[in-house]
């Protein structure tokens, strides 16, 4: 199985856990919405698109099976969100490290991100 599109979809510069949404797409076939990018006590890490059950638990909706393709699918989708982050710097002309919520403010937002090309797209952020 291959990760063929990676599309940052929203970011969230004023939340301090909550980095982004992303979408992904599988082998070009199956679309997966709402993965999360968490800042964690020591990294960013990935939580799976849930729903709330009748008991109150959140539940995966869809998730990997292995723990290689999970640790495959956290890697590549942190790796562009950080390609997005240097992006958006580099365009700015901001020192890559200057604050980053001072340019997500001002920039609209959604990467998409392919397996041989790079091509940029603008969506609004919360």
């Amino acid at each position: 199985m291959t990760i063929t599109a990676i599309r940052i979809r929203r970011t969230y510069p004023d939340e301090p856990r909550m980095k982004a949404i992303v979408s992904i797409t599988l082998d070009g076939e199956l679309a997966l919405h709402d993965i999360k990018v968490i800042e964690g006590d020591e990294r960013l890490f990935i939580a799976m698109p849930s729903r709330k059950d009748e008991n109150g638990v959140f539940r995966d909706i869809a998730h990997p099976i292995t723990p290689e393709f999970r640790k495959i699918l956290e890697d590549a989708v942190i790796e562009k969100y950080n390609e997005y982050i240097m992006f958006l710097k580099e365009m700015s002309g901001m020192d890559p490290e200057q604050e980053t919520r001072e340019l997500e403010q001002d920039t609209q937002d959604t990467v998409l991100i392919e397996e041989d090309s790079t091509m940029f797209m603008g969506y609004s952020h919360g």
